[in-house]
């Protein structure tokens, strides 16, 4: 079976925001995208035979003396090219065009003219003459490589995209990848499709069947455990697996006494009896882990903590089945990237979990990560395809550490069920607006170690503040504040004060701006 992966495109990662959607967007025209550094090797970036290569934008100037380089096999390798913004200033400088900085910096909305030689071009087929795009740059184009038209102008940008057709080199110095750009997707489509040639066949039946095929060739006849959490994630790579392996499929699942309301229960009855996974092995640790995190407040410790603890429970769980030759993963490419995974230049650990990057040296099993290549969307999409119930496919996100990075300062099981009926307030306040899906990517209530006097009735009391927050994101690689009504969170706030025991004061987090972590400690 051909790798559906081969015949893609590359995305050199020069530390821009956005690079990850740019992979997204193309993935989103059935064309499969990899990220790789600039500083990867020619054999590493080309591994996956790409038909073309897009180079991302980047915070740097490229006339700086340290500034990251367009490696010489990008255009030795005769491959069709787009560069963004940076990317574009890359081959204008490495070609002997001319980068200065820009007399009035471009961020935000612009509107682009496209000039006469762009209308045959195939990268600029269905799009019209004039068209909204994002600008984001201090730098500009005074000149343009020998060989290269002009393509479009801006206000600010006289080389708003330049082409050389001949060699299938291309460069725009705005950002298609982004929403703001509205037409940006038909433009990646054109270069992927219509200029590289590559065809669209990454497809979530086409994933499912490849990785079932793969799962069973690198798993032969052995066992597989599963570190179950109930999200879509590992709930979409237990489905894959059991689909692969059937009963050679151990899921384990640990309550770690950091869930939310009800979440144990449902667990085990969605995935043993509604999904026929009758090995699963349910372990009730919560007496371990909040012993082990009695008096900790620091957040990273308590991951620490967690991740150790839950490695532990797993492995004795796996060993008590009887087999861990092989541990499954529900390990998505946003938890690669964001553990550092692809090497990317800048790249910093943001996710620090139990269930990202390597496993410790005594656990001998080898590691399979069904869903490693897919964004959040490519998941639930598989999901959808594998005929998942809508409840799995649009449970939302938790993170590994559970209600321990939501619960601020110190653990307790009483402050935990104080932010369990909280969080349960505001999801079910949430769902019956319809609110859970589309409108709220990811919503929960973290409680704050900060007492306030305030009157109920004739009662003076002393309590603790509930934060509501609620982001919206389309791929998981960056986030918004969610616009929720006012009379919601009014609702909310009153039921949470009256009914929750310990909280006397609830407040709405709108400090994030996009790009946005969306977990919130």
């Amino acid at each position: 079976m051909t790798d559906l992966r081969h015949g893609g495109l590359v995305i050199i990662d020069y530390g821009s925001q956005t690079s990850q959607l740019i992979a997204r967007r193309v993935r989103e025209q059935g064309v499969y995208a990899s990220l790789a550094p600039y500083t990867a090797s020619a054999e590493s970036a080309l591994a996956l035979a790409p038909r073309g290569i897009i180079l991302s934008g980047s915070p740097s100037s490229v006339y700086d003396t340290d500034a990251p380089r367009l490696p010489g096999w990008v255009l030795e390798s005769g491959l069709p090219v787009l560069g963004i913004c940076y990317g574009m200033q890359l081959i204008t400088h490495a070609l002997g065009g001319k980068v200065a900085p820009s007399g009035a910096r471009e961020y935000g909305p612009a509107t682009i003219a496209l000039d006469p030689a762009a209308a045959s071009l195939p990268l600029w087929a269905g799009l019209d003459p004039e068209q909204a795009v994002w600008m984001s740059h201090g730098d500009r184009l005074e000149a343009p490589p020998p060989g290269f038209a002009t393509l479009a102008r801006s206000t600010n940008s006289p080389y708003a995209a330049i082409g050389d057709p001949a060699r299938r080199l291309f460069g725009v110095q705005f950002h298609p990848e982004v929403t703001h750009t509205p037409h940006g997707g038909l433009l990646l489509a054109n270069f992927a499709l219509g200029v590289c040639g590559c065809e669209p066949r990454w497809q979530p039946e086409a994933f499912i069947e490849q990785a079932v095929a793969d799962i069973r060739a690198r798993v032969g006849g052995d066992r597989v455990v599963l570190g179950l959490s109930g999200g879509v994630d590992s709930a979409v790579a237990a489905v894959l697996l059991h689909r692969a392996v059937g009963d050679r499929l151990t899921p384990i699942f640990v309550n770690n006494g950091l869930l939310r309301k009800d979440e144990p229960q449902e667990v085990v009855a969605t995935f043993r009896d509604g999904l026929g996974m009758h090995g699963l092995v349910a372990v009730d640790a919560t007496e371990t882990f909040l012993d082990a995190l009695n008096g900790v407040t620091d957040p990273e410790q308590k991951r620490q903590i967690i991740g150790r603890l839950f490695v532990e429970t797993f492995e004795q769980a796996a060993e008590r089945s009887g087999s861990l030759d092989w541990l499954a993963q529900g390990t998505i490419y946003p938890d690669v990237i964001e553990s550092a995974g692809t090497g990317r230049p800048g790249a910093h650990v943001i996710k620090s979990h139990h269930n990202v990057g390597a496993l410790p040296e005594r656990m001998k099993a080898h590691l399979v990560e069904p869903l490693r290549d897919l964004f959040k969307d490519e998941v639930r999409r598989v999901g959808e395809a594998l005929g998942l119930p809508e409840e799995i496919i649009w449970r939302q996100p938790f993170p590994g550490p559970g209600l321990a990075v939501r619960c601020l300062g110190a653990i307790t099981w009483e402050r935990l069920e104080t932010l369990r009926a909280a969080d349960a307030i505001f999801r079910e306040e949430l769902g019956a607006a319809g609110m859970l899906r589309g409108e709220t990517a990811q919503a929960f209530v973290a409680l704050l170690p900060v007492r306030s006097v305030g009157v109920m009735g004739d009662l003076r009391t002393y309590a603790e503040t509930a934060v509501l927050r609620a982001v919206t994101t389309q791929d998981f690689m960056t986030a918004d504040w969610a616009r929720l009504p006012h009379e919601l969170l009014a609702r909310v706030s009153n039921r949470i004060v009256n009914e929750v025991r310990g909280i006397n004061r609830v407040v709405y987090d709108i400090s994030s701006k996009p790009p946005a972590t969306i977990e919130w400690e």
